[in-house]
């Protein structure tokens, strides 16, 4: 059988720099999001296997239902106008493997997964591609099946832990989407955001070293003339950013870093090398500040799935928190197997 399927993306290294950021162990890229599209790319090329015919009559049946964006319509022809087409029924089989039927709901259902950027994909691309893969799975697990493996105590437990899995994110769901709203939304711009006095911003790159003996060195050269990108990109253990352009970090705000280092940079004008190593718990740093600016409030639109984000972490956490306390929980040291005193205070809630 074809492989229609891409191959996954891997998580990319996170450098130094990243680390930097507060309450973070590293930020993602925003080359995920696109490199997710080009996986997706990737993946309709290998349908120029699928016969034209199908992908269209697919696609048309896949048009009339509510997953498509109108945008994506053509325009109806003058005879057809008058005639709407009929909403297509959810039960209508779309493939069958081995007698196992896969339906037009489930490629619903498939489609919703799917990263946004893939969901605008014209209809007669993404609708074979989704069939595909649904199809794929099923072979997959027919498969499996007839070989027994769901069988294996190993392979139950991870059935099992994949059940638990889907169950505490449903109710992680209930309890968090029904506070997602615009009016949240906007009263957490209007308390964090509207109003406050505009930001200040530096653009710096730095040179880290594991002693401050290094870091005085690495200073002295740059007194004496040193090239800063070229020295970072031979000492600099922060490899992420100084191989790729020379110790840039980029803008940043004050409290994107950590203290140590942003005291330091914020405190020097547009153009000054650090004087003295700044030490953090990374090392010693060498900090070139290459310009300042003033940030500016910024709109509603702007920051809203910032603050999205913010809100499932904040309900996530309420959620979390409402259900240990409604429970009994102990905890034990494993080499004694008595119980631990110094439990959190949310643990020794009696059981309700």
């Amino acid at each position: 059988m074809q492989n229609r399927t891409g191959a996954g993306c891997g998580q990319p290294t996170v450098p130094v720099e990243a680390g930097l950021k507060q309450g973070l162990p590293g930020g993602k890229p925003s080359f995920i999001q696109d490199k997710q599209v080009l996986m997706a790319l990737k993946v309709l090329i290998h349908m120029r296997l699928i016969p034209h015919a199908f992908g269209l009559a697919a696609a048309a049946l896949f048009a009339t239902t509510t997953l498509c964006t109108p945008s994506f319509a053509a325009d109806p022809a003058p005879a057809a106008a008058a005639a709407p087409a009929k909403p297509a029924d959810p039960n209508a089989v779309v493939a069958t493997v081995n007698g196992e039927k896969i339906t037009l709901s489930d490629v619903q259902t498939a489609m919703i997964s799917l990263p946004p950027q893939m969901r605008q994909l014209p209809p007669n691309l993404i609708f074979p591609m989704l069939v595909n893969q649904l199809a794929d799975q099923k072979a997959i697990l027919i498969t499996a099946q007839k070989e027994g493996l769901d069988k294996k105590p190993e392979t139950q437990q991870m059935m099992v832990n994949a059940s638990n899995t889907a169950l505490q994110n449903a109710w992680l769901s209930e309890q968090v989407m029904p506070h997602l709203t615009d009016d949240a939304v906007k009263q957490y711009y209007d308390q964090n955001y509207a109003g406050k006095p505009a930001e200040k911003e530096v653009h710096a790159r730095h040179i880290l070293v594991k002693t401050e003996a290094e870091a005085n060195d690495v200073i002295k050269k740059l007194k004496a003339g040193a090239d800063f990108g070229k020295l970072a990109a031979q000492v600099s253990t922060d490899k992420g950013s100084a191989q790729q352009n020379g110790g840039d970090l980029g803008w940043f705000k004050k409290t994107d870093m950590i203290p140590a280092f942003s005291d330091a940079a914020f405190a020097m004008k547009k153009g000054e090398i650090s004087s003295t190593p700044v030490k953090s718990q990374y090392g010693y740093h060498v900090i070139q500040v290459l310009d300042t600016r003033t940030d500016p409030v910024p709109t509603l639109d702007a920051v809203r799935d910032k603050i999205r984000q913010a809100l499932i972490q904040k309900y996530v956490r309420e959620a979390v928190d409402k259900a240990t306390n409604q429970v009994k929980i102990v905890r034990f040291d494993p080499n004694t197997g008595k119980p631990l005193a110094d439990a959190p205070a949310s643990a020794a809630a009696p059981q309700k």
